[in-house]
């Protein structure tokens, strides 16, 4: 298996709640944010990043289980 480290998005959600944000590779830099996911695109272009992750940021976090093998 492969684990990947947990990364922290609570100060991004907070800042950008209700928002898609464009992430450099690091996934935690914000590159560019926008009401849509074209606009959080257009704007990372803008700051000359070309190929962000894009992902919305929701307006409160929920409690998540993530899932499991049971084997």
């Amino acid at each position: 298996f492969c684990y990947m480290a947990a990364i922290d998005w609570t100060a991004i959600q907070k800042k950008y709640a209700g928002q898609w944000v464009g992430l450099a590779s690091d996934e935690e830099t914000v590159m560019g944010h926008g009401k849509t996911a074209q606009e959080a695109l257009d704007n990372a272009r803008t700051n000359g990043y070309k190929n962000p992750i894009l992902t919305y940021m929701p307006k409160e976090i929920l409690p998540f289980v993530g899932g499991f093998q049971v084997e």
